[in-house]
């Protein structure tokens, strides 16, 4: 049996979201069908986030990753103004409509709840202090949602949707097919899905399985960068001038040592690590609460090594995947080490974490990164780390927690229009499961793109 719709969304991340707010905001009689792997908003679930076990478990589907709201649900919901990062968007839009796409999707948030407050690093004295020590702050405004008001805000958004689109939860598409000028979906069961235009919005968990239907579909490919790293856990305190002024630093510093570019990643001031399961690989992350009475004690963040590959290698995303998989098979889980016994060539043991001024705010295995990362990567981290100790002082402290792996998986990118149309006429690709942004913001900006050129041509 086939069921006929006007639009098909394949994942129910941000871009995907936004592009079935978009559709059916401006169209009066459009058929949206959106499909997800994971589960509704309100039942995806992390047993951890719930106190009710100190590891992973490894969930399937994992509720961190999957779901309504996608892989940054259970951030901690900084929503950039910004070109500078994010992704590549603007390598298909003007700086300017990217900008403005943005503060879009930003009113729409704003008026499901979304706080005023807004911060800048623009004008801010930490970028002159940055680059005494060749650190460089990249420019941005950031709206700190929390990752209470995140979810509120989704919680919201999924009630005005659910009455207009028709959501299939729990069900991934197999296969991907061109019928004529239509496209069939194969969900797995005897429905099949026949649309007349395509958005795939398949989110970080659902990047390789997208590639390889692309690859079946014949589209052509760009090897995309993989990003691999630690997250780094100080006492809030030391952080606290920077974050105080500006809430998350973008920090860029090119080694002395090897040249590589190494920046810090997704800060979350007073807040959480946490684990997150990519089909059944374990990986590290970090979230943060408006609430304070939510807060830690601890600020974290993510130091992360960009990886590009060309040829003959084409897998980016297995490389990220098999460095994770060694901290899997040492530790379990999420391996973690103080700064003070990396240096000193020495793992990290029950006793000496339990004599840490830092207390872990993730449950994790004592262990040895230098086991697990390779040794450019690590000479990287830690040149960075000492770098940071400049405007910082505190970071490069013994008891200064790392936690690996923390990997940011990209897809491998499609070659996209300005309209970020594959050489499928009629199919989109959007998100960062489709190698094109890489955060909120952005995100959600290409889904409002696409949705507004398949407005257009539907008129």
């Amino acid at each position: 049996m086939t069921t006929k719709f006007d639009v098909a969304i394949i994942g129910s991340g941000p871009s995907g979201i936004f592009a079935a707010y978009e559709l059916i905001s401006k169209n009066e009689n459009v058929n949206v069908v959106m499909i997800e792997e994971g589960r509704d908003i309100y039942t995806r679930k992390c047993p951890i986030a719930e106190k009710k076990v100190n590891h992973c478990i490894k969930c399937n589907p994992c509720g961190i990753m999957r779901g309504f709201g996608g892989a940054g649900a259970f951030s901690d919901g900084k929503y950039n103004f910004t070109t500078e990062f994010g992704g590549w968007l603007s390598d298909y839009i003007a700086d300017q409509e990217v900008l403005e796409l943005i503060a879009y999707v930003d009113q729409i948030n704003m008026s499901y709840g979304a706080p005023s407050e807004l911060f800048s690093t623009k004008n801010s004295g930490l970028r002159k202090q940055a680059l005494a020590y060749d650190l460089h702050l990249l420019d941005a405004q950031v709206r700190h949602l929390g990752t209470e008001n995140n979810l509120e805000i989704l919680k919201s958004i999924y009630e005005f949707l659910k009455e207009k689109v028709k959501i299939i939860f729990n069900t991934r598409v197999q296969k991907i097919r061109k019928e004529g000028d239509r496209f069939r979906l194969d969900i797995g069961q005897p429905e099949w899905i026949d649309c007349d235009y395509l958005i795939a919005a398949p989110g970080r968990a659902g990047s390789e399985l997208f590639a390889n239907q692309c690859k079946e579909l014949g589209l052509g490919l760009y090897n995309n960068q993989v990003d691999v790293g630690v997250r780094v856990e100080i006492p809030a305190e030391v952080f606290q001038h920077i974050t105080d002024e500006v809430y998350e630093a973008k920090l860029v510093y090119r080694t002395k040592q090897y040249g590589d570019l190494v920046r810090t990643f997704c800060m979350n001031p007073k807040g959480y690590v946490v684990a997150e399961n990519t089909d059944g690989i374990v990986t590290v992350n970090g979230h943060s609460y408006r609430d304070e009475k939510l807060h830690s004690k601890n600020t974290n963040f993510a130091l992360l090594v960009s990886n590009r590959f060309t040829e003959p290698f084409n897998e980016p995303h297995q490389y990220g995947k098999r460095i994770a998989s060694f901290s899997n098979l040492l530790s379990g889980g999420v391996l973690v080490q103080r700064f003070g016994d990396l240096v000193k060539g020495r793992r990290t043991n029950e006793h000496r974490l339990s004599q840490s001024f830092t207390k872990p705010t993730l449950k994790a295995t004592p262990g040895d990164l230098s086991l697990v990362l390779p040794k450019r990567h690590l000479d990287n981290i830690v040149e960075m780390i000492y770098a940071l100790d400049k405007i910082a002082p505190g970071v490069a402290n013994n008891d200064t927690l790392l936690y690996g792996v923390e990997v940011k998986f990209y897809s491998s990118r499609l070659k996209l229009t300005k309209q970020l149309e594959t050489e499928i006429p009629n199919m989109f690709a959007v998100g960062d499961g489709a190698g094109v942004t890489r955060g909120l913001s952005q995100a959600s900006a290409s889904g409002v793109h696409v949705a507004r050129i398949i407005s257009e041509r539907r008129k």
